[in-house]
């Protein structure tokens, strides 16, 4: 019997539950959303499988465990306010709007960005702002941020970015070298002071400056 996208989205969030994430909102939440409007139509059937596949622009649509994984590192709660550097599908950008306050995502990519944009108005998502851009840079004129998220690998921690990050907030951002062990990294801001704590082995595309008006 052909398993339909209904049948494969609730296999995932059985293995998702089984590999370790246990916040039912955020369950909850990837149960809501269709994945498969994310991706290019001739992967559609391949939307529910946990790994991570190609979108435009040269980017991918992360892996689903690792879009759960890091939102739930994250602590999101509904009275946040989140900046995402990279927006790359919208699909984690949506994840994090059904959990918080407000989400500002930067892409650098104007394609990526204007088809995440139509995505985010179809799915009636209101409380996403966008920004094409250096996420490098971050947001300052929206800083400071409760929580920020990086869905690239930076080879170190953008200074800018924990600038932007307010006294108690958190960062979640890949950091290593591209061909190298990458390793997702939870940062904690105590005044001037910030504590890391290595989580997960990982693979990201790069975090790179610059914009992109057409790829």
């Amino acid at each position: 019997m052909r398993l339909t996208l209904s049948d494969k989205k609730s296999l995932l969030l059985d293995e998702l539950r089984d590999e370790g994430i246990e916040d039912e909102k955020i369950l909850a939440v990837l149960s809501d959303i269709p994945r498969e409007d994310f991706i290019p139509k001739a992967l559609r059937t391949q939307a529910y499988e946990n790994s991570a596949l190609p979108i435009n622009s040269g980017q991918t649509i992360s892996q689903p465990y690792i879009v759960a994984y890091m939102t739930q590192v994250l602590k999101v709660t509904k009275k946040h306010k989140i900046l995402e550097v990279g927006t790359g599908s919208g699909y984690q950008a949506v994840v994090l709007a059904k959990l918080c306050r407000r989400l500002f995502t930067v892409e650098r990519h104007l394609p990526l960005l204007n088809a995440a944009a139509e995505i985010f108005k179809k799915l009636n998502i209101f409380n996403i702002t966008t920004l094409f851009g250096n996420g490098m840079k971050g947001w300052p004129e929206q800083a400071p941020f409760d929580r920020i998220m990086v869905t690239a690998a930076s080879e170190e921690v953008p200074e800018r970015l924990l600038e932007q990050l307010k006294d108690g907030g958190i960062m979640v951002i890949p950091i290593g070298v591209q061909g190298e062990i990458q390793y997702i990294i939870r940062i904690t801001r105590n005044g001037d002071d910030y504590s890391e704590e290595n989580l997960l082995p990982v693979k990201f595309v790069p975090l790179l400056s610059g914009i992109v008006h057409d790829s």
